[in-house]
């Protein structure tokens, strides 16, 4: 039996970052990870997805090339570089946890992990069990998983039927191709196959794509990728499913009007569940939300003493970075610090990172409206931007929701160019409770797309100048 402060059972971005704090420190740490260091981030979502989605974005640019007076021969649209390149980058990511891991003397123990005491966690290593012991803590940071829909006939059966994992490493783009679900997964995805020449359907249930965000960036990113030949059906029912051995067939009902849909694969991109099975948090007595997440507090406590929860299995937003300042705060708070700030749940940025981007911080126009707050509205188009239009990318919008009487940002949404970069600008002018006049008073370099946040503030006050 080996004897460690902390250990961390899942070593993704909630553990890796949560395991390097608290090594910092000065705990001793493990964590259990059956896989590569960088867990569905760095090996099966982010970090993948991003690196096929620069290919896309690089092949919808090529395509326009003439435009800025460039004139290129024949181009060829080789998908299985595309993922090779993607892959070798994700492995790179990895490689990178495990140096830091070295760097900071944290034990990487490879296997599968489960809790059997306050103090104890037993690992499978090639069929043979290990003992150690956790003296301060074990927390779990096991994250999420992709889920099918067998509900309507849709099981994932990784070869029709697939999941953003699979589509991960498939060697060719399908000719066809319906996706399932159209928020930041979906969207992301339709975008990548797009550009090498699928013929996209994106399916989604409810009235608009992205529906966690601002109606407006919903409606803005549909008329975009209409633009682009994608098939988007909102509002939609599935029925009638059929899987085959190379195509799957479905009817999809919008309106009261059905349609017969077939392609060669289907991508379900409808959620995602937290890994909790056979990690020993039933026998401990670990709470559960209503939605099955792991109940913690601002400590990120469970209910059992001893034991901790980080990142996607402790609930939403399961998204890698909510994950990572839970694992440093959960560290900070274990060792004593002073002015452990908690985490800020209501300002966590979101990004979807499809063409056009697009990121938000805070409330949505109608979530604001459902709260009965009095309030004002800033929006700039791209469109009006000088540095957008020299770079040709003139779609979306900056939108800024103000409070009507002390111009607090309630919510900021952004759809073009960049917008997973910009978002912050805003996250941090939350963060520290600047209003939209403060916003405005930080001079912004010209000619840049932050220009747009800056005239949005002055729209929501009513003293836009470039619009």
């Amino acid at each position: 039996m080996a004897s460690f402060d902390v250990i961390f059972i899942g070593g993704g971005p909630a553990g890796y970052v949560g395991a390097i704090r608290s090594a910092q420190l000065g705990m001793s740490v493990a964590v259990v990870e059956r896989d590569g260091l960088g867990g569905t981030c760095v090996l099966w979502g982010c970090i993948p997805a991003k690196a096929l989605l620069e290919s896309a974005s690089l092949a919808t640019r090529v395509s326009h090339a003439k435009d800025f007076g460039i004139t290129v021969g024949d181009v060829k649209l080789d998908f299985g570089v595309a993922m090779k390149r993607s892959r070798a980058v994700s492995t790179q990511n990895s490689k990178g946890v495990e140096y830091l891991f070295k760097k900071n003397k944290i034990t990487w123990i490879k296997g599968n992990g489960r809790i059997t005491g306050k103090n104890s966690v037993t690992v499978t290593v090639d069929g043979k069990e290990e003992k150690h012991e956790a003296k301060k803590a074990v927390v779990i940071s096991t994250g999420s998983k992709v889920k099918g829909l067998p509900q309507i006939g849709l099981d994932l059966n990784k070869s029709t039927v697939i999941s953003s994992d699979e589509a991960l490493i498939l060697e060719t783009a399908p000719k066809t191709m319906a996706i399932i679900g159209a928020g930041a997964v979906g969207c992301e995805f339709a975008d990548v196959f797009t550009a090498f020449g699928t013929q996209v359907t994106l399916i989604e249930v409810l009235p608009g794509i992205l529906p966690l965000e601002d109606a407006d960036c919903g409606a803005e990113l549909a008329r975009s990728f209409k633009k682009r030949k994608i098939d988007v059906l909102s509002a939609a029912k599935i029925s009638d499913v059929k899987v085959g051995k190379s195509s799957v067939t479905m009817s999809v009902e919008i309106a009261g009007k059905k349609q017969s849909l077939e392609v060669e694969k289907v991508l379900v991109a409808a959620g995602r569940a937290p890994c909790i099975e056979d990690i020993g948090i039933k026998e401990l007595g670990v709470q559960l939300t209503d939605r099955g997440f792991i109940k913690i507090n601002e400590r990120m406590e469970t209910s059992a003493k001893g034991i901790y929860a980080i990142g996607d299995v402790a609930g939403p937003p399961m998204l890698a970075h909510k994950g990572q300042r839970e694992g440093v705060v959960f560290a900070e708070f274990l060792a004593g610090e002073k002015h452990v700030h908690p985490v800020n749940y209501g300002n966590i940025p979101n990004a979807t990172y499809c063409h056009p981007e697009v990121a938000s911080i805070g409330m949505t126009e109608a979530q604001v409206k459902e709260k009965k707050i009095d309030y004002k509205v800033g929006k700039f188009p791209f469109s009006a931007s000088g540095r957008a239009r020299t770079s040709g990318e003139t779609e979306g919008f900056v939108k800024i929701i103000r409070d009507a009487k002390y111009g607090e940002i309630l919510g900021a949404h952004i759809i073009g160019a960049h917008a997973t970069e910009l978002i912050h600008e805003l996250a941090v002018a939350r963060e520290n409770e600047f209003t939209v006049e403060e916003v405005d008073l930080a001079i912004h370099a010209h000619p840049t797309l932050s220009e747009a946040i800056a005239q949005a503030a002055l729209d929501s006050l009513g003293k836009v100048l470039d619009a």
